[in-house]
């Protein structure tokens, strides 16, 4: 057994549904792979990766975390611990594994909250309370 992992293309197939070939087909290219999902987790630390995206630039993923950053109303925010994720509707499973993803429902200290950024690709936390 290899120890390797397959690189993930998104690209578009050279056969057609049919199973015939395309022509003139072409190589796969750089700019068509794609990633594993981050899959926040809720920790006891929080890490963070740095990612490089074409142009040399970098997004930050968050690879586990801790505390969110929470919008009370009002124009007031505050730091957050979070205990668990209570319902997240990208995937049932989630919940279970306590994965973080946008639209997520987190129970944190100040009570219910909904997660309205992306901790795979922003590498923060933010959400908005729900139920205190």
């Amino acid at each position: 057994m290899s120890n390797h992992k397959m690189a993930i293309w998104q690209g578009k197939s050279k056969r057609k549904p049919t199973g015939g070939k395309y022509w003139p087909s072409r190589k796969k290219r750089l700019s068509e792979m794609g990633s594993n999902p981050t899959n926040t987790k809720v920790s006891e630390k929080a890490t963070k990766n740095l990612v490089r995206t074409r142009g040399a630039n970098y997004f930050t993923r968050l690879i586990t975390a801790n505390v969110a950053n929470l919008n009370l109303g009002g124009g007031k925010f505050k730091l957050s611990k979070i205990k668990t994720v209570k319902q997240n509707s990208a995937n049932r499973h989630f919940v279970r594994m306590n994965v973080i993803t946008k639209g997520a429902i987190i129970e944190t200290e100040n009570g219910l909250a909904r997660v309205t950024s992306r901790p795979g690709k922003d590498g923060i936390i933010n959400a908005v309370l729900v139920k205190a």
